[in-house]
């Protein structure tokens, strides 16, 4: 019921007791018939996610290579191999032949019938009269109608007879691929408080691997399975009558719908209970099994209704229509607006930002590091200082000082406009000196005027011009003061 809602959407009331079926697999199922190598290597990925297979057991899994099945290697039932390879050799239209749509048309009639006498106590386990199956048999091979409810066939008959349809595929329902992927899912269990593997199934996980894993199955082979396990599912809610639970169902049916074909017991003998408990499973929770996951549809979803390809009519129309022509300039502003209030709002933000970090920079305290980040300032004319419109904190009151150097990081931390004042002013004197030096050494000329004494003469004019220029950066801090 929940993979299949009825939705009424149309207004004529001439038509309202016919409901429109609504499938919301719809996507998924169209993906897998039209694009099949998209479809597998999504479904795929996500097993991978929820199943460890390594590289050849993946392989097996996507058909790249044959798969390595348990007892191909060994000869100690060959005598039974080759005595079901005999009995195959005899091959009908729906027995014994790879599956069809037609045989899974033949052989619903067995199952419809089955649905309605599932009260037979021993059902698929009691076998049915052999004469009565090899009827039925040759009718369901050549084609013919059989009416089931005339009371010719018991149920066990009936029941016998769709084991023996399983049995004799060339393959088994789950198929040779997909063999080892249902062993590890047998292995999923739960993880305790500190990351160890408990013996608890993790039913959820279970679930959603058997999910994504039959939805890569071959259509026919899905189409059976669905109505096999739903059929051993309602048996097993009648087993108060018919005295089969789903663990001696599973048991009934696990050598036909898991096992590898031409393969015994003993060369199942380590896993055979894995496999019995992954049908059981199968059975108790098959009305779960066969709806795509929630991520698996809006994948599909998207990859169709993404692209405007597959816009219905009705929105096509929409857009052609001549009041649409009208809406696309208010569209257009409307759109424009938008995009200039995200562009002032974010402007916003980004100078909120600065300030408060010219804030934070302004606060620290005094270090080379500080004014390092003040000068980083100054350099950008869009960063926000101390002059600009945004209001700082007051400074703290600090001891003046009369030292040069004192005067120097006032001035930092003030305006820039000083500090650029007193490197213009600066700068230029030292040339000056170092020129006028230059010059009078070479006004020298010869090496005995290069004596100490004026040498020492022109460290003092040097130390006199220096004095000055200090002189002249404290007149102008006093008056800036």
């Amino acid at each position: 019921s929940d993979a299949i809602c009825n939705l009424v959407i149309c207004n004529d009331s001439s038509l309202r007791s016919q409901p429109i079926i609504f499938n919301p697999d719809f996507f998924v199922e169209k993906l897998r018939h039209e694009k099949p190598e998209v479809f597998t290597e999504l479904v795929v990925s996500n097993i991978t996610r929820l199943i460890d297979l390594p590289g050849a057991e993946l392989a097996q899994l996507m058909g790249e290579e044959d798969p390595k099945l348990p007892g191909a290697n060994s000869t100690a039932s060959g005598f039974f191999r080759s005595l079901m390879s005999l009995k195959r050799k005899e091959k009908g239209v729906v027995f014994g032949s790879p599956l069809t749509e037609e045989g899974i048309a033949q052989v619903s009639q067995l199952i419809e019938y089955l649905h309605k006498n599932l009260r037979a106590e021993g059902l698929f386990r009691v076998p049915g009269n052999s004469i009565r199956q090899q009827i039925l048999k040759d009718a369901l091979n050549s084609g013919t109608d059989i009416d089931l409810d005339s009371g010719e066939f018991h149920s066990n008959d009936v029941a016998t007879l769709l084991k023996m349809f399983l049995g004799e595929l060339p393959e088994p329902l789950l198929t040779h691929k997909h063999f080892h992927a249902h062993l590890k899912i047998a292995d999923l269990m739960l993880f305790d408080e500190k990351g160890n593997k408990t013996s608890t199934p993790d039913k959820e996980r279970q679930i959603e691997a058997l999910q994504l894993l039959f939805l890569i199955l071959p259509a026919p082979n899905r189409s059976l399975l669905k109505l096999l396990l739903d059929l051993l599912y309602q048996t097993a809610k009648k087993q108060d009558k018919n005295k089969m639970s789903a663990h001696n169902l599973a048991l009934m049916f696990a050598p036909h719908i898991l096992w590898p074909r031409n393969v015994t017991a003993n060369d199942l003998q380590e896993n055979i209970t894995k496999l019995n408990n992954g049908v059981t499973f199968m059975i108790k929770h098959s009305q779960k099994l066969f709806k795509a996951p929630a991520y698996i549809r809006e994948c599909a979803r998207l990859h169709y209704l993404g692209s405007r390809a597959h816009t219905s009519k009705d929105d096509l129309d929409l857009l052609t229509s001549p009041g649409s022509k009208e809406l696309q300039p208010l569209k257009s502003q409307k759109r424009s607006r938008l995009d200039s209030c995200h562009q002032e709002e974010t402007q916003q933000r980004t100078e909120e930002a600065l300030r408060e970090l010219f804030r934070h920079v302004h606060n620290m305290p005094d270090s080379a590091k500080k004014k390092k980040l003040i000068r980083q300032f100054n350099k950008h004319p869009s960063a926000l200082t101390p002059g600009s419109d945004v209001a700082t904190p007051p400074a703290p009151r600090r001891t003046r000082s009369r030292s040069f150097s004192g005067l120097i990081k006032r001035k930092v931390l003030g305006t820039p406009v000083i500090l650029e004042r007193k490197s213009r002013d600066t700068t230029p004197e030292p040339k000056r000196v170092s020129k006028e030096n230059v010059h009078l050494l070479q006004k020298c000329g010869s090496p005995a005027h290069t004596s100490q004494a004026k040498l020492k003469t022109l460290e003092g004019r040097k130390e006199e011009s220096c004095r000055r220029v200090r002189a002249r950066l404290l007149s102008k801090d006093s008056s800036s003061l």
